[in-house]
Formats: structure tokens, C-alpha cells, sequence
């Protein structure tokens, strides 16, 4: 992604000078022919099946889909959704593309992979920190400002890749959270104002735009992977391309906000008393809490696994972009094996669903404990696992989602999710600075160990939250046809 080929992969200028051992090991000489190609082999094979099933799936959910709602009729609100998409989807372009590669081009600095972890605790930080004033900050700024705004501080972050000095990249990671902290709160807080206070459209329909967004989403990020190889690798402008290539998506996101969004802005509420409330419903329902565990011990190994999987699959000679886009397959399967499973036909319930994609996060750290065996790693085993854990996040996300809106009440569920998130990125940080300081080739192992463990304490908890689902019926589907297919429609906050 950067310009003149200067940091490019098979760039013409000499790689910077050597700032100690780095992440990447190369595979052990015997293996160098066989390796790659197995790598190149499975990562296609693995995308091509996955998008194939998702396409099958897609198609057979339309067939079995009811006659066109009234939405489907309204041209105003059509209108009013396609100017949504055309300032959110891009947006969500310019953050997918710099999926791929974002560790790869700080090894390719020759940083440490404890300085790369560093970054990341720094990113993480900045993310939890700026997600807990977003929401007043954006209510009081205006949602319209919020989302320019958005585009203008992504666009400084990916700038900041084409510099190899390190405080530099600190800055970017800190520009990054917030960018994260306002791209999950402002675009969707303007489209729910304007949908109920300027539009007046009913409010069931909001979940069909939320929906149809998601889906996008989802193919958004596997062709992202895909433009991010493309653009690093096949033209051989190195790992700093997608970040550049981000930015006119980012130019294109805030322009379109300027010229066709009027501008709207929250009620004031105190963060103090947001908090205390929270904190409050977190402590006095036990279902809230158990939630909160689930959220937090989940999400955390998730960060860990999105900075590990790099250093575990490069060596080895994994395409990183169309790997990417195999994951991103994997996560938009399960969301569909989701709404097909609370489906009329199927109609299991959430939670369920939510106590799968735990167990299934934990075989899945299970097998990568055997499969970064130092000496005996067998990256396409590694692959597989990472796979299934995508799967368990498309089938927990939405399963969350919905059982997060029944427990939860709408006036404390931005005080709650504040004191969910704290936990959530201690676990992940505490893991990068445990990871930092110990040998890249143990440490993976142990690290895999230790979120299986954590993983373990989720299914624990996930086991009592579906015990007491039997006694609560609001944590079960309701028997209404039509209300399952929409559990899953709102995105996450």
C-alpha cells in the first residue's frame, strides 16, 4: 500500500536495518517445496468451498423467503437505504482491506514481534478507551461530523503505515481505535435517528436495513482479502498497499456524508450515572452477568487469535489475503448455518447456538495446541483450526446479539456493554504482554494453551446460561413465525 514501492514486499529499496530476531521463522529446509504449495493449495481449495456452501445456503434461504414485505414497495425508503450504503459500505471496505496484512508489514519493518504485540496492546487500549466515551462524544459532536470525522482520522492511521518510525506507528494504532470506537457507533446512531425522527418509517424496518447490511458486510470482507493479495502480492507492492488502498474508500465514505446526510445528534446523558447504571444491572441479574462472562473470555482469545494467526501461517508461505478471505468465508457459513438453525423449519434456540460456537472455539485452541508443536508444526492443520474459529464467530455473534436485547434493558445496554468490554481487553492485553515476553516458538504453543483454558472457563459459563434458559422464556426464540429469521439482523454495537 504504500506509494513508490518503498516498503514493498519486492520493493526496489533494501529493507530497513535489522531491529532484532523477528517473528517469522522460516520453515525447516526439507520442507521449503512441499510446504508452500500445500499452504497455496488449501488456502483456495478452503475459500472456493466455503463461499460455495455460503452461495448455496444464500439460495436456498431466497427460495423459502416470504413474499415481498411492504418495505419492498416504499421507493422513499429505498432511497433513503441506498444513501446509508453509500456512505457505510465503503467505510467498512476501507477497514476489511487492512485485515490482511497489518502484521505482516510491521515484520516487514523488522520489528520484534514483542514491539508488534506492543502495537496492538496500544490498539486495543485506544479501542476499549475511545468505546467508552463514543457514544456521548458522538450525540454531542453530531452523528454526520462523527462519521467525517471517522474518515478523516482513518485516513491519517493508514497514512501512518508508510512511516517505519515506531512512535509514529503508535500514534497510527491510537488514530485507529478511535476510527474503530466511531465506525461502530456514529453510522448506525445517524441511520436509526433519521429512520424514526426525520423519516417516520416503522421500526421493524430498521432491522431490514441492519440485515441487509450485514450481508454486504460479509461480502465486503471476502473480497477484501482477495484485493488485499492482489494488490500486495500479485503486483508486488508490498503489505503497505491495502492501507493505501483504503483511503480513497475512506475520501469517497466522508464525501458522500457531506453532501447527502443532514445532521442529528443524541440526548446528553452522563457517563457517570451511564456507568453506574450499567454496573448495577450487570450485578443484580444473574443471566447479565453470564453474559458479560461469556463476552468477555469469547471475545479476548478472538483478539489473541487475530494477532497470532499471521506469525503462524506466513513461514509457512500462506497467501495472507486469500487466507483472510477463507476466514471471512468461514465467519459469513456460520452466520448462515445461524439463521437456518433458528429457522421455522429448525427453529433451535440461541442459546444453543451460542454454547456450540464456545465448544467449538475451544476444540478449535484444543488442535492448535498440537498443530504449533515447536518442531513439529503442521500449518494446514493450523488453518483448519483457525477456520472453525471463524465459524464459532459467525454462529456467536448473532446468538449473542439476540440474547444480549432480552436480558439487557434498552435504557442500561450502553452502561453494561462499557463494563463488558473492560474485561474483554485486560484479558487480550494481559495475553499480548505475557506473549511479548516469552520465546516465539514456546510461547505460541503455550499461549494456544492458555485460551483453550479460557475458552474452557466460556463453556462453563455458557453451560449455566443455557440451564437457566429453561426456566426464562425470554431467552428463548419466540414461536412467532418470522421472528427467528430476525434475530440476527441488528449488527453488533
Amino acid at each position: 500500500m504504500r506509494g513508490g514501492g518503498g516498503a514493498g514486499a519486492r520493493g526496489r529499496h533494501p529493507p530497513p536495518p535489522l531491529r532484532g530476531r523477528t517473528s517469522a521463522a522460516p520453515p525447516e529446509p526439507g520442507d521449503a517445496d512441499d510446504l508452500p504449495s500445500a499452504m497455496l493449495l488449501a488456502s483456495y481449495s478452503a475459500c472456493a468451498l466455503l463461499l460455495a456452501a455460503c452461495l448455496a445456503l444464500e439460495l436456498a434461504a431466497c427460495r423459502s423467503r416470504p413474499p415481498a414485505a411492504p418495505h419492498h414497495a416504499n421507493p422513499a425508503f429505498r432511497r433513503f437505504q441506498r444513501g446509508y450504503y453509500r456512505v457505510y459500505l465503503p467505510a467498512l471496505a476501507a477497514d476489511w482491506l487492512q485485515g490482511p496484512y497489518l502484521y505482516k508489514l510491521y515484520q516487514h519493518y523488522r520489528f520484534l514481534e514483542g514491539q508488534i504485540a506492543i502495537l496492538y496492546v496500544c490498539g486495543f487500549a485506544s479501542s476499549v478507551l475511545f468505546g467508552l466515551v463514543s457514544s456521548s462524544l458522538v450525540d454531542r459532536l453530531g452523528r454526520k461530523k462523527s462519521c467525517v470525522l471517522f474518515s478523516l482520522t482513518y485516513s491519517i492511521c493508514c497514512l501512518a503505515k508508510l512511516s517505519q518510525d515506531y512512535l509514529v506507528l503508535v500514534a497510527g494504532r491510537v488514530l485507529g481505535g478511535l476510527s474503530t470506537a466511531l465506525l461502530f457507533s456514529a453510522f448506525e446512531a445517524w441511520y436509526v435517528h433519521e429512520h424514526v425522527e426525520r423519516y417516520d418509517f416503522p421500526t421493524e424496518w430498521i432491522a431490514v436495513t441492519f440485515s441487509r447490511a450485514a450481508f454486504w458486510n460479509n461480502v465486503i470482507a471476502v473480497g477484501a482479502g482477495g484485493a488485499a493479495d492482489f494488490f500486495a502480492e500479485w503486483l508486488g507492492l508490498g503489505p503497505v498497499a491495502p492501507f493505501m488502498v483504503s483511503i480513497p474508500f475512506l475520501v469517497l465514505s466522508g464525501v458522500f456524508a457531506v453532501k447527502n446526510w443532514d445532521e442529528n445528534y443524541g440526548k446528553k446523558r452522563a457517563f457517570s450515572k451511564t456507568c453506574g447504571d450499567g454496573l448495577k444491572c450487570l450485578l443484580s441479574d444473574r443471566r447479565v452477568l453470564l453474559l458479560g462472562t461469556i463476552q468477555a473470555l469469547f471475545e479476548s482469545v478472538i483478539y489473541i487469535f487475530i494477532f497470532l494467526w499471521t506469525p503462524v501461517l506466513d513461514p509457512h508461505g500462506a497467501p495472507l489475503g486469500v487466507v483472510f478471505s477463507g476466514f471471512m468465508a468461514a465467519s459469513m457459513l456460520g452466520s448462515s448455518l445461524y439463521r437456518l438453525a433458528v429457522s421455522k423449519r429448525y427453529h433451535l434456540q440461541p442459546v444453543h447456538l451460542l454454547s456450540l460456537a464456545v465448544l467449538l472455539l475451544f476444540f478449535s485452541l484444543f488442535m492448535l495446541t498440537f498443530s504449533t508443536s515447536p518442531g513439529q508444526e503442521s500449518p494446514v492443520e493450523s488453518f483448519l483450526a483457525f477456520l472453525l474459529i471463524e465459524l464459532s464467530c459467525g454462529l456467536y455473534f448473532p446468538a449473542m446479539g439476540f440474547l444480549r436485547r432480552k436480558v439487557v434493558p434498552e435504557k442500561d445496554r450502553l452502561g453494561v456493554m462499557n463494563w463488558f468490554r473492560l474485561p474483554l481487553n485486560l484479558l487480550a492485553c494481559l495475553g499480548l504482554l505475557v506473549l511479548h515476553d516469552s520465546d516465539r516458538r514456546t510461547g505460541t504453543r503455550s499461549m494456544f494453551g492458555a485460551c483453550a483454558a479460557v475458552a474452557l472457563l466460556a463453556l462453563l459459563a455458557a453451560g449455566r446460561l443455557f440451564a437457566l434458559s429453561r426456566r426464562h422464556a425470554e431467552l428463548r426464540l419466540p414461536a412467532t413465525p418470522g421472528q427467528a429469521d430476525a434475530a440476527d439482523a441488528v449488527p453488533e454495537p
